[in-house]
């Protein structure tokens, strides 16, 4: 019956010809040489189990010979050979052991898989905010054009806009007197000048003045009459202006309907002061009838233009608009 032996000296399995000290669990690192062990190993027998199996127990260090277990340098060469024998069996089934499915003697267990955790996202701290310049309730932001528009008292701000076009209007709707639907008493938009390449000004106010007035006062865009269609117009006021630094033009018309009081539509353009320097459409229309806000309000904004950031930078009629 094997069994796990008890401490004593045991041939070295690593090192033919030198004896280990066993502890009864495990080997040390104490080494002897052995006087007496003349000859070597025998053809070892396999037997199952861990570590030498007891055959014949050697004495310790400083152990004397056990009584009965004599028999002189033969018997003890024979104990150590069936030790190491039994030694090499054991270590032997236990590199079998470890062998791995494929049968690869390894003589260590293989890797153990550890599946890999991946890491929480790191939360991405949000970038410092400020307010944008748009927060204040009298200003309007045009960040692509570059520029800032004053808000006439009695306007707001629009919150639906229809594509890059920024808007201000009254705030009361009325009935048209036309075509079912609501009509505003003012609206003032800014957008970019498209699908032309022209750089004038002059021509492009005058341009966008006549698709203002047709627009606002004869057919919009889903083909009503909100005002029965426009019967006629006459250009009242039109010039050069410096609008935020810029040489900027206008075109002012007064549009009468069918139906309804008619209004006023202005265009203005001018290059933007940001990028490419684009051209720039801003664009009022306002009524003819009571409660129609002022045309003043008209100068007002367009003297109230400034670059985004620049509070300082002038602009107005001044005494360069005149009559064309």
């Amino acid at each position: 019956m094997s069994m796990t032996p008890p401490a004593g000296w045991y041939p070295d399995p690593s090192t033919p010809g030198t004896e280990r000290w066993w502890d009864g669990t495990a080997w040390t690192e104490h080494r002897r040489t052995p006087a007496d062990v003349t000859a070597a190993y025998q053809t070892p027998q396999q037997q199952p189990g861990f570590g030498p199996t007891v055959v014949m127990q050697q004495p310790g260090p400083g152990q004397a010979p056990v009584p009965g277990q004599g028999g002189g340098g033969r018997a003890k060469i024979v104990a150590l050979s069936v030790a190491g024998a039994v030694l090499v069996a054991s270590i032997v089934t236990g590199v079998v052991v470890l062998q791995d499915d494929d049968g690869d003697p390894q003589g260590s267990p293989a890797p153990t898989a550890t599946t890999a955790v991946e890491p929480s996202p790191t939360p991405t701290t949000p970038a410092p905010t400020t307010s944008a310049p748009d927060a204040d309730p009298d200003t309007l932001v045009d960040q692509l054009n570059g520029i800032t528009l004053l808000v006439p008292t009695g306007w707001e701000k629009a919150e639906n806009t229809v594509g890059d076009e920024l808007t201000l209007q009254t705030p009361d709707t009325y009935d048209c007197p036309g075509d079912p639907g609501l009509c505003r008493q003012g609206k003032i938009t800014s957008s970019t000048a498209t699908g032309t390449d022209e750089r004038s000004p002059k021509k492009l106010a005058e341009a966008d003045n006549k698709d203002a007035a047709d627009a606002a006062y004869d057919e919009d865009t889903i083909n009503r009459k909100p005002f029965g269609g426009m019967t006629r117009h006459e250009r009242i006021k039109a010039g050069t202006v410096a609008v935020g630094g810029r040489s900027g033009y206008f075109v002012r018309w007064r549009v009468h309907t069918n139906k309804g009081s008619g209004g006023y539509v202005q265009s203005l353009a001018f290059p933007s002061s940001t990028g490419s320097e684009a051209m720039v459409i801003v664009r009022f229309t306002l009524d003819a009838g009571k409660g129609a806000p002022p045309l003043s309000d008209i100068d007002e904004v367009i003297g109230g233009i400034r670059p985004v950031g620049d509070s300082e930078t002038g602009g107005g009629v001044g005494s360069s608009v005149g009559p064309s």
